[in-house]
């Protein structure tokens, strides 16, 4: 089933972005009275046909609308950039498909790109949530500093995932249980400083690992993820 993704839902009526309308209209070459499902990213999903196939200002409407109760679980994932910025992209993609909730791009001592591309990482966001027939879109922050990020307070349970063998580690899927809010910490490239850890540890974050090899960034964070959304079916 094709999802088309719009915010912009008012009085029976659902107005599309350029993109959105031109892939669509063009792509997909839908028409006027064709019918089209789409959602408004907050768990909503809408039934309705199309009144207006402007490729730039496509128009819907609405016919019936079903609300979509999200998992019980809630998963944030901090994660240090990488050089790479196709690495970043592609843990953001999948991590969306498994089930993420909201990302953060934490700034470490070793981290070695300061930026993201926000625009690209918000729309491949979209694109993953629509793809995998998703009905509520993830929250992408700003990047935060290592040390500002482990003091604000937040619920749940709150795990720093490490590779040094010589810190006392939990395995991550013995963490937490099925339906609780995680926040998950993922290092860059090099690891966490000891520092890191203890300041984290310290702010109540526990060590875990994802098993005794060593994983790249982009594939910690997909497996944190993996085993967040598997231990909640």
């Amino acid at each position: 089933m094709q999802i088309f993704y719009t915010i912009n839902v008012t009085d029976g009526q659902a107005r599309f972005s350029r993109e959105e309308s031109g892939h669509c209209v063009r792509v997909l070459r839908m028409r006027r009275g064709d019918a089209i499902s789409f959602t408004d990213g907050s768990g909503n999903i809408y039934e309705g046909l199309i009144s207006d196939d402007n490729p730039a200002a496509m128009v819907a409407a609405v016919s019936s609308v079903m609300h979509v109760e999200n998992h019980e679980y809630r998963l944030h994932i901090a994660i240090s950039p990488v050089k790479n910025d196709d690495r970043l992209e592609w843990f953001t993609e999948k991590a969306v498909e498994t089930g993420i909730d909201e990302i953060t791009p934490l700034l470490c001592s070793r981290t070695e790109k300061k930026r993201i591309r926000k625009e690209r990482l918000e729309g491949l966001i979209v694109s993953a949530m629509k793809q995998s027939a998703r009905s509520y879109l993830p929250k992408l922050n700003d990047p935060v500093s290592f040390s500002g990020f482990i003091t604000m307070v937040r619920p749940g349970i709150k795990l720093i995932a490490c590779c040094d063998p010589g810190i006392e580690r939990v395995k991550i899927t013995s963490a937490f249980k099925p339906g609780e809010e995680v926040t998950i910490l993922i290092g860059p490239e090099g690891d966490f400083t000891a520092d890191e850890v203890s300041q984290a540890v310290k702010n109540g974050f526990i060590p875990v690992h994802m098993g005794p090899g060593r994983l790249r960034t982009e594939t910690a964070g997909v497996a944190a993820c993996c085993s967040v959304y598997l231990s909640n079916l």
